[in-house]
């Protein structure tokens, strides 16, 4: 995807590619702008539109409709960009999926429903001139990622996709953008510390920001398959006997964040920090709004 239409072209500009960033603000502006984008998957309209295409709950829309950017793709590339999921539970989600529907519907049923959302979750909406502010510099950030999908599948895919014209939705699908971005990121520093998909939730769940029931059952690995991921974090030296990270795993826990914040800076870059400040201070208020639906 070119920058050939956005602000910084538009204003006979363009951000320098080795413009650095501190990683922190980056990990600070996908934080305060992950509700825009991750909204979708908890609200009622995601599942109305799927029943709009006629296809059964049992059909899961959640890989479907944000795997369809990637096209008709095998169950094993889901499985594949999707990492932390149990396999067979994303075959028997995606099992028809494409056949009851394409991706093309797959993508308009998700749009509408993101159009739906806002309204219903936003009440007090930013005006005009801070909508348009808060579009101008997350796109700016998305274009300058789809510069780089180099290793990056499940955001090449979103990364094709057209920018839709409403403001509310262009926000959306910037964050959309920059989510993807560093989700494939932080896949590659999982998988550069030799973790599999249960071994890495085990060792979010240690680090407290959720539970193990919670993470388990999302993901829908079985008791024995995260006991055996536990048993082998434990023999590198993550986990103590209690199964709470030791100061190794702690360190290393650390370093896949790290890590996963770097690789997700250079998109930031193109506002800098003055921008991500900026944008941080823009969306909150709808960001606060959106995230009601967390519960």
């Amino acid at each position: 995807m070119s920058l050939a239409g956005s602000t910084w072209h538009a204003a006979g500009m363009t951000a320098p590619i080795a413009a650095r960033l501190d990683p922190l603000t980056a990990r600070k502006t996908w934080r305060t702008l992950e509700p825009v984008h991750a909204a979708i998957y908890f609200v009622s309209e995601a599942g109305e539109e799927q029943d709009r295409l006629g296809v059964p709950r049992s059909t899961g829309g959640y890989f479907a409709s944000r795997a369809a950017p990637m096209g008709a793709v095998p169950d094993t590339v889901v499985v594949a960009t999707f990492f932390n999921f149990e396999p067979g539970y994303v075959c028997e989600m995606m099992d028809g999926a494409w056949a009851a529907a394409t991706p093309t519907e797959w993508l308009d049923a998700r749009l509408r429903a993101a159009d739906r959302m806002f309204p219903r979750l936003v009440a007090e909406p930013l005006d005009d001139a801070s909508m348009t502010r808060a579009v101008e510099l997350a796109r700016a950030a998305a274009e300058r990622a789809c510069e780089m999908p180099e290793g990056r599948p499940l955001f090449a895919g979103h990364a094709s996709l057209p920018w839709p014209d409403e403001p509310h939705l262009a926000l959306w699908h910037a964050q959309s953008l920059l989510r993807e971005f560093r989700g494939d990121g932080h896949i590659a520093s999982l998988i550069a510390e030799g973790l599999t998909a249960p071994e890495a939730l085990v060792t979010h769940a240690a680090s407290g920001e959720t539970t193990a029931d919670t993470l388990r059952k999302s993901r829908r690995w079985s008791n024995a398959a995260w006991e055996a991921a536990e048993d082998g974090l434990r023999e590198r030296g993550w986990l103590d006997a209690s199964g709470a990270l030791t100061t190794e795993g702690r360190a290393r826990r650390q370093r896949i964040e790290d890590r996963t914040d770097e690789l997700a800076a250079p998109a930031y870059a193109a506002i800098g920090e003055d921008g991500c400040d900026e944008l941080r201070r823009l969306v909150r208020p709808v960001s606060r709004q959106m995230a009601t639906v967390f519960g």
